[in-house]
């Protein structure tokens, strides 16, 4: 009979780093308790190789390992270590096929403008891999995303800074007031499933033909109008006000809408550079939505005089506008350079944590408008940050612990929503017709509009409210259902909540409340406060907010939170906390050798794997090997072995030899005597060459280190200078 196999993902940027020091480890280790572990590459380089294959040599194809995986979630065999993955951009794309060109791979060039079908079907197929192309396709279940008791109570005993709030703090939420998604959304629950039609003035824009019985779709759209009156109007406020300006999108995972939107605010924020310049712009295919950096690529190609003209333009611009918030100050990047620079999630935490302020360009923290158009989000995030005005900055030590159970099987609401968002093209209307034609949902709309059409399968929503229940009653905390019952989409899945609901609580009760965002957040608060936990149950988008927001105000990190996604066909996918792929930490590795991405999350998501093969199987050494290493993450949290984030002192590198010591220690004390016997002298070994092996990691740091790519590297490279201790990597390599 085969052995058990673990899937580890080979993705993107710090992890994808990481991975080369950590794999080994963990390989060796489980394989002593008969459990194989196997990389499969689904990194942004990876999938742009599968999806081009024919246009590459024999020996540079391999097997597109995404479709393959989405397979196998949909077996009860599944069991998946999904590491965070770029979530790309066209910029980002662009990059990477770039790169992989120099590495010698007769990739096409992505055509921004396709005009003839060659490059409109090369631009289809590019489309595959940007944005969250792997969340949608791996998560075949539902999510649940808490932080381990050990994690949360290393975080109290050694708190993170929360900066105070001033007396008279400016900063504030803008958002829309009319015309936005809130406003205008329509939902229908379709009593049978069948073919639908998404129809602009009678011409199909989209069909759909995978409907389900029992399945929510929804639709709104966001006036492009009132869009921009609303952005000139928080610009104006922002300048009058001396406040930052910054806007808050998630353009990464929201690849059609939110791209379209940070756009808009380029153009608006540079409105006279726009005006007195379009001529040229067109000329050379300048595209607001890909931002301010690729608008300064594209004057490249104009003559010196002109470009010289134009770049002081924008420079001029700054003079008569708001500061705004900086991605990096020192380099002169701003919140409009690149869409995937200011992703919400991770952009909006920073603003409590520093005391409602970003950065501006002089490096220095400034009271912010704090720019969020659609209200279905906006109202949660303005909530908290008036809380902080009124009640003061949370204290880490005895705040209380947010978890979350978050709906997104089946590519469940707005993030499965890509191939149904447009950008209106004419005036009209929009209807969604089903297969005998009786309209559905209809809206009326103009030239630029946002619209889209988002989805819910019944079989999603019925096991998020199960896994919601569970948690609840294995708790004991309450669970709260974010829902805003004036949202049509969110007024359908209520209505399921109460048909479902009770036929749990019969059984087994538990304290449950249906708020809306903003509601559920002031209770949820309140009890934060307080020292009390309590279990958020959202849908997909506020499933992603949350699990950033409350993880780096009470753990400083979300990279830190455990992430289970329990598979509706039985498997299991682990993933290894929120936090994107850190870029950050590659450019500091790149330049000294030092990587302070923290592993930890791919620890307890180990442990959480190797515990439901031992729970499934039976197998008592599997379930030996799970304890051991719950035993070894509670000792690299009490010993404070996470990478410091200065280079010549312990990094990423140096905590995977902790990890594997504290391991093999408690391997060496197993009541499996097979287990206490092979590790005895491997513990021992590790413990009598700590000091040589931190030596030899730690020489290998404070100069620059060559990987042969960034979204490609050369493995062999990769693995050189993230394996630098000789010492370690026979030990290891022997088990």
């Amino acid at each position: 009979m085969a052995n058990p196999t673990i899937i580890w993902t080979k993705i993107d940027e710090a992890p994808a780093l990481a991975t080369y020091s950590l794999y080994p480890v963990v390989r060796s280790f489980a394989k002593e308790a008969g459990v194989d572990v196997e990389q499969r590459d689904i990194s942004l380089a990876g999938r742009v190789i599968a999806t081009f294959a024919d246009y590459l040599e024999p020996e540079q194809r391999i097997e597109d390992e995404l479709a393959k995986l989405g397979e196998l979630v949909k077996k009860p065999e599944a069991n998946i270590i999904k590491l965070p993955n770029i979530s790309a951009s066209i910029p980002q794309l662009k990059e990477c096929i770039a790169e992989l060109q120099s590495q010698g791979y007769k990739l096409p060039d992505y055509p921004e403008d396709p005009q003839t079908d060659a490059e409109k079907e090369i631009q289809a197929r590019y489309a595959t891999c940007l944005g969250s192309a792997v969340n949608p396709v791996l998560r075949e279940g539902n999510s649940d995303r808490r932080a381990a008791p050990a994690v949360k109570k290393y975080a109290q005993k050694h708190p993170h800074r929360l900066k105070p709030f001033d007396p008279n703090c400016k900063a504030y939420v803008a958002h829309m007031e009319e015309n936005d998604f809130y406003a205008n959304e329509q939902s229908v629950v379709m009593k049978k499933g069948g073919k639908v039609s998404i129809e602009l003035n009678g011409k199909v824009l989209k069909e759909l033909t995978d409907v389900e019985d029992g399945e929510q779709l929804s639709a709104s759209f966001l006036g492009a109008r009132e869009l921009d009156s609303f952005l000139q109007k928080t610009v104006d406020d922002a300048k009058e006000k001396d406040l930052l300006w910054s806007i808050h999108l998630k353009a990464t995972m929201m690849k059609v809408s939110d791209p379209i939107m940070f756009g808009q605010a380029v153009k608006v924020f540079f409105k006279e550079v726009f005006e007195k310049y379009a001529k040229e712009f067109e000329e050379i295919g300048v595209n607001p939505d890909l931002g301010l950096g690729d608008l300064y690529k594209k004057l490249q190609k104009l003559p010196d005089e002109k470009r010289g003209e134009i770049e002081l333009a924008i420079f001029e611009t700054y003079k008569n506008r708001p500061n705004i918030a900086m991605v990096d100050s020192d380099k002169g990047i701003t919140n409009l350079h690149a869409s995937n620079d200011i992703i919400i999630d991770a952009s909006m935490p920073p603003v409590i944590r520093e005391g409602g302020k970003m950065w501006n360009k002089d490096g220095e923290l400034q009271e912010t408008v704090a720019v969020i158009p659609d209200r279905s989000y906006a109202l949660m995030y303005k909530e908290i940050l008036e809380n902080c005005k009124r009640e003061g900055q949370f204290d880490v030590t005895t705040m209380g612990h947010v978890a979350n159970v978050g709906l997104m099987a089946k590519k469940a609401e707005e993030y499965g929503s890509h191939p149904t968002t447009f950008k209106i093209p004419e005036d009209g209307v929009v209807e969604v017709k089903d297969e005998n034609g009786n309209v559905l949902m209809k809206h009326e709309v103009k030239t630029g509009d946002i619209w889209r059409l988002y989805r819910v399968k019944e079989i999603a929503a019925k096991d998020w409210i199960r896994l919601a229940h569970e948690r609840g009653k294995l708790t004991g905390d309450p669970i709260v259902f974010w829902l805003d019952s004036n949202r049509a989409h969110d007024a359908n899945l209520i209505k399921l909540i109460v048909e479902e609901l009770p036929k749990y609580l019969e059984k087994e009760p538990i304290e449950y409340h249906i708020m809306a965002p903003s509601l559920a957040m002031r209770y949820t608060l309140e009890r934060v406060r307080k020292g009390l936990n309590t279990i958020s149950v959202t849908g997909n988008v506020l499933r992603d907010y949350l699990t950033d927001l409350f993880p780096i105000l009470e753990l400083g990190t979300s990279a830190k939170m455990m992430s289970i996604v329990p598979l509706l066909a039985g498997g299991g996918l682990f993933e290894t906390g929120a936090g994107g792929s850190a870029p950050k930490h590659v450019d500091q590795f790149l330049e000294e050798g030092h990587l302070r991405w923290d592993s930890l999350g791919e620890f307890l998501a180990l442990a959480e794997s190797l515990r439901m093969i031992a729970q499934k199987s039976g197998d008592d050494k599997i379930m030996e090997m799970a304890k051991a290493l719950d035993q070894a993450n509670e000792a690299y949290l009490d010993n404070d072995n996470a990478p410091s984030r200065k280079c010549c002192e312990p990094d990423n590198k140096a905590s995977h030899f902790f990890l594997a010591k504290y391991w093999a220690e408690a391997l060496a004390k197993s009541s499996d005597k097979d287990l206490a016997a092979k590790f005895a002298p491997i513990a021992k070994e590790l413990e009598e060459n700590e000091k040589k092996i931190l030596d030899e990691l730690l020489a290998s740091e404070g100069q620059a280190k060559d990987i042969g790519g960034y979204y490609h590297p050369d493995d062999a490279k990769a693995e050189a200078a993230m394996r630098p201790s000789e010492t370690f990597n026979k030990i290891v390599d022997a088990i």
